[in-house]
């Protein structure tokens, strides 16, 4: 029997030029995506550069991939063979903590894989990485998981309603900081089987409604809403995710990119900016909406 063969894209960019291309990557139906640079254990093919390795789920996806990349920066095709190489990374995805309170509650997030004692006034997650974007590493996902923190009082006994729910890790650390209810949305079906799957390993499967209900179908309005998905998505549904958010409700929007934080916030005027903290090249805007 011949060995299973995994197709990747490589293409080599600029730091600047890492998150946009890594979410156009996903775009073109990328499953991962992994950033090597001179720090990192598998270095970059060039210097001062960063090179960005895409998986996708076959080579005809890959190629189709490079083609739409153009041929300015460079895009190559390259296969793994074999599974040993499955495994390799997880020895350096541990245990770390995501989120902490004013009041020194944390939650602290770990692989299935991975051990972790409790400490007083953790909340540990287990989450399983992989099929859904949504580990917790992402500095996208980490300003979401610190601004639910930095509210935590106002999560206590709501239903935290998570827009582009990956794998739900958002909606699990909104239920670890007080909320009781956790419903979530995302266009992909698979997401919504890994957010299921996640909830089922850390006993939540009845506080989490996880669903591929269009956004303009789901009737629910939320005193806490939080979208990470991408800018350019964050602005056109604009109108119909601020119809979701309570009177006073806040609402948290991430994966927008510094220099576009301007335009995501003109597109949300009947709400008032509390905070825009950054991570990297990455930007958060915590909104409170106004009293219609």
């Amino acid at each position: 029997m011949s060995e299973p063969r995994y197709p990747f894209v490589h293409v080599d960019v600029t730091p600047e030029m890492v998150d946009e291309t890594s979410a156009y990557l996903f775009e073109l139906g990328a499953e991962g995506v992994e950033e090597r640079d001179e720090g990192t254990l598998a270095k970059t093919a060039a210097s001062g550069k960063v090179t960005l390795v895409a998986a996708f789920p076959t080579r005809a996806d890959a190629e189709q991939a490079i083609a739409e990349l153009g041929a300015e920066l460079g895009a190559r095709y390259e296969e793994i063979v074999g599974d040993a190489w499955r495994d390799a990374w997880k020895e350096h995805y541990r245990p770390f903590t995501i989120a902490r309170t004013a009041d020194g509650r944390a939650v602290v997030v770990r692989p299935p894989w991975e051990t972790h004692e409790a400490k007083p006034g953790e909340h540990v997650l287990e989450l399983e990485p992989g099929r859904a974007f949504g580990t917790g590493l992402h500095e996208t996902t980490r300003l979401v998981a610190q601004a639910l923190a930095d509210h935590a009082s106002e999560l206590d006994g709501v239903t935290v309603f998570d827009v582009g729910c990956g794998s739900g890790v958002l909606a699990l650390i909104a239920l670890s900081l007080g909320a009781s209810r956790a419903v979530g949305v995302d266009i992909d079906s698979e997401s919504i089987d890994v957010t299921r799957e996640n909830a089922a390993r850390n006993a939540m499967t009845d506080r989490i409604d996880a669903s591929t209900t269009p956004l303009e179908e789901t009737t629910l309005v939320s005193p806490v809403v939080v979208a990470n998905i991408e800018a350019r998505i964050l602005i056109p549904m604009a109108a119909e995710l601020g119809r979701h958010v309570a009177d006073r409700g806040l609402l948290l929007l991430s994966g927008i990119l510094v220099p576009q934080k301007e335009d995501v916030r003109a597109a949300y005027p009947g709400f008032d900016l509390l905070a825009a903290p950054e991570m990297g090249e990455w930007t958060l805007l915590a909104l409170r909406k106004r009293e219609a």
